[in-house]
């Protein structure tokens, strides 16, 4: 039984973040950002100055990878690379951060959105539980 709730469990949880997933792919399209470059814009606005490799690890992706996606914003004029000793620091343009000022409360109203089906005990208690399913993860 416990075996059959917690395959339950699981799909659900994978349901529920698949739509919110497109839901948040499709909303962020209409700013020309795919969710790997909001995830960028989000964490070199939050941390200006970081390099190139803290940004891969805090991605959990390969410099290598990180470099394509940074080449492009960078072509499109939302951040920049500063070379700093031995390591590239990153920082949003003038236009990269007014994308930024733009792009997260926007994505976050619609994350907001998409919990509005419960109450706020109700948020606060998934949060405790995926945390501890979380925390038992490791």
């Amino acid at each position: 039984m416990a075996l059959r709730l917690s395959v339950l469990a699981w799909l659900r949880l994978f349901r529920v973040f698949q739509k919110i997933d497109r839901r948040s792919v499709v909303h962020l399209r209409t700013l020309g950002l795919s969710t790997a470059q909001f995830d960028i814009l989000a964490r070199v606005g939050t941390t200006s100055g970081m390099t190139q490799q803290e940004l891969a690890d805090r991605l959990l992706v390969t410099k290598g990878n990180i470099s394509q996606l940074l080449s492009r914003m960078e072509g499109q004029g939302l951040l920049k690379r500063c070379q700093d000793r031995r390591s590239n620091t990153l920082a949003l343009t003038e236009a990269g951060q007014d994308l930024y000022r733009r792009a997260v409360p926007f994505q976050e109203d619609m994350i907001m959105q998409s919990f509005e089906g419960l109450s706020t005990d109700e948020v606060r208690t998934l949060l405790r539980l995926l945390d501890k399913l979380d925390h038992s993860l490791r």
